[in-house]
């Protein structure tokens, strides 16, 4: 056995390196089951971030359904999801470089079936019975405009004079997804909604009636209201709708009776936990029907996802649930068939994978793991949730990770560096899942905190509105007393505090180094510095997000002047360091250009780094290489600290050693 070292905290040898994180680690989603035949999406970004569509055949066989350089991806509403569907052992999937849908049967090649480049499709699903698909379209076609979205037709028909005929089914709401046909292909359930909401704000759930050549000849308004989110409406075989509602204060599952009984759904089981999660991207799936009064499901308790089967009463409807017991804290994208069911799941030692559930046995396979090598325990920190003060007497959330290194050991009565992470969205969660990011920095001798601040989901509608109205407030306090509580407790130097945070996340940060005095430096990826240029720049999808998060413009243009930090760079005096995509639509360059001028002219260290054919987020491995270890190096030179690994140089501009 080797002996131990004393090194200094933030400077310890590590064998998690940056390049195996970025080429070792696919992104993986958006499972299917079509029969007996898997299907999985992997994000590669040893291919430049293509998504590869990978299937799994009955008998264990892995493989690529399609070719390299094809890629599966919608830009519908940027963030894209819902890329595919499977039937009867033929693929339909938007092409990302030109956005038409294609198929592919097995062995095949891939066929364009839409003609026109102009639209994006998303969350589409197979009518059999009129041999169509019924997606969501986004129509880009006049630029001046903002897109339309509407639910559409694509013809299947053998007749080549039919065949790719888009027609219209559902237009006039500025926003649709889960268009879902009934069994028997008489009905149709879909969600709407408008602006200035967004989905987890609240959305309409409609059922319409289809006449024999799929014309929609009348439709109800099931559920939903501006102030009731509506999430993933399902037909069981026997016509039963379920939906997942959070009317109660908690995102439930319910179920409409067929034949529709007065228009009153049924709580399945109610209860005081999430059944699932905001609807960022088209196609999640956080529970499966398995049969018409069978449903595997997953539900967030205590910041820990749980997987359960939920029988429900033929009769009232009722359920009863029954855990499943297993070392999964993360679950995601669950699909079922055939007695089996696959899904992404992940723990908090263990990375996310594609993963198969016996539903007779119970127990659980790995199909695919996300990572080609796992880390070594002896260099991993395990989440620990923690609940922290804030202000207004409320508290918050996060999970906590020590440094940890087997073969170092800090000099005695040292405090680590701590890097507080805060995630994007805002409307969205960390989890505790093993992220070979984090250990990056633990192993190296950093403390972490990943913080699910208010406004975060997971923990209930009136935790995820905490923030409306106080963006940049209830996040900024929320990170920075999660930072002095860790202090506070001994756990982290108070004087070496980072804060770090990408998209929504990256705003939180330079608010925090604009406002606020606690942490000594901070990295923003692809963050928001101005609040009035962002509802100008940033796509439909969240065009009038802000109207909840800081209030509707005009009349709180001051609000928004005041918590933009673009408009107090005399505030700042934190050394940071900005990562851009320059093909982001979301959160567009001249966001972080225009905070990196004022940090020059005031002389403050910065450092800027952007990345040609990146959009909102990093997906080439390379890249993401890079910016793991400019940030680390970084903090560094900030901190003094001369790291263990040779690393690329960056420039800092006003730094002086």
């Amino acid at each position: 056995m080797s002996p131990v070292e004393i090194k200094p905290y933030g400077t310890w040898q590590s064998p998690i390196q940056s390049r195996e994180i970025a080429s070792g680690t696919l992104r993986l989603s958006q499972t299917y089951l079509d029969g007996s035949t898997a299907y999985w999406l992997e994000g590669r970004p040893t291919e430049g971030g293509r998504q590869a569509l990978v299937s799994r055949s009955p008998d264990g066989k892995i493989k690529d359904v399609l070719d390299a350089p094809i890629s599966v991806r919608t830009l519908a509403q940027e963030y894209g999801g819902g890329a595919y569907v499977v039937h009867d052992g033929i693929c339909y999937f938007s092409n990302a470089e030109d956005q038409k849908i294609y198929r592919v049967k097995a062995g095949g090649k891939p066929e364009p079936i839409t003609a026109d480049g102009r639209f994006c499709y998303a969350d589409a699903d197979v009518d059999s019975k009129r041999n169509r698909l019924i997606a969501v379209m986004e129509d880009h076609s006049e630029a001046d405009k903002e897109a339309a979205t509407k639910l559409v037709s694509v013809s299947l028909s053998e007749d080549k004079s039919k065949f790719g005929r888009v027609d219209v089914l559902v237009e006039g709401a500025d926003f649709y997804s889960n268009p879902r046909v009934s069994y028997d292909g008489k009905q149709i359930a879909w969600l709407s909604w408008n602006h200035p909401n967004m989905p987890w704000d609240g959305c309409d759930l409609w059922l319409g009636q289809l006449d024999e050549q799929g014309s929609i000849i009348s439709k109800v308004h099931l559920a939903g209201c501006a102030d009731e989110s509506i999430m993933q409406p399902e037909f069981a075989k026997n016509g039963d709708l379920y939906f997942i509602s959070d009317r109660s204060g908690w995102w439930n599952l319910y179920v409409f009776q067929t034949p529709l009984k007065g228009l009153s759904a049924t709580a399945v089981y109610p209860l005081d936990f999430d059944f699932s999660s905001p609807q960022w991207v088209f196609g999640l799936s956080s529970y499966s029907i398995i049969a018409p009064n069978l449903l595997l499901c997953t539900y967030v308790e205590n910041s820990v996802w749980q997987l359960a089967l939920l029988e429900i009463d033929a009769k009232t409807h009722k359920g009863t649930l029954k855990k499943i017991e297993s070392a999964y804290t993360d679950f995601s994208y669950i699909n079922s068939a055939d007695g089996r069911a696959i899904m992404c799941a992940g723990s908090p030692t263990e990375q996310i994978a594609i993963v198969e559930l016996n539903l007779n046995t119970l127990e659980f396979s790995v199909v695919k793991p996300s990572a080609s090598t796992k880390l070594d325990a002896d260099y991993v920190s395990v989440a620990q949730a923690i609940e922290f003060p804030s202000e207004r007497n409320l508290t918050a959330h996060a999970f906590y990770y020590p440094p940890k290194n087997k073969d170092v050991v800090a000099p005695q009565g040292s405090l680590p560096p701590l890097v507080v992470k805060s995630h994007g969205g805002p409307t969205a969660a960390t989890s505790s899942v093993l992220s070979p990011s984090i250990q990056y920095w633990t192993s190296r001798g950093y403390a972490v905190v990943d913080v699910n601040y208010g406004g975060s989901s997971n923990y209930g509608r009136q935790y995820r509105q905490r923030l409306n109205l106080n963006w940049g407030l209830v996040d900024l306090e929320d990170c920075q007393n999660a930072a002095k509580y860790l202090a506070d407790k001994g756990l982290a130097d108070p004087k070496r505090m980072v804060i770090t945070g990408g998209s929504a996340g990256g705003y939180t940060t330079l608010c925090a180094l604009t406002f606020g005095d606690v942490f000594a430096a901070g990295a923003s990826h692809y963050g928001v510095s101005d609040l009035i240029a962002l509802t100008k720049d940033t796509h439909k999808f969240e065009s009038r997000y802000l109207d909840r998060l800081v209030g509707p413009l005009p009349d709180f243009a001051p609000v928004y002047k005041q918590r933009s930090p673009i408009h107090f760079p005399e505030k700042l005096s934190c050394p940071t360091i900005f990562f851009q995509g320059l093909e982001d639509k979301v959160v567009p360059p001249n966001q972080a250009e225009v905070m990196v001028e004022a940090l020059k002219k005031k002389g403050l260290p910065v450092c800027y780094i952007t990345y040609e054919g990146e959009q909102h987020g990093f997906r080439k491995s390379a890249n993401i290489s890079r910016t793991l270890d400019a940030e680390f190096l970084f903090y560094a030179k900030i901190f003094g600290f001369k790291p263990a690994d040779q690393l690329d140089e960056i420039e800092i501009l006003n730094f002086k050693k």
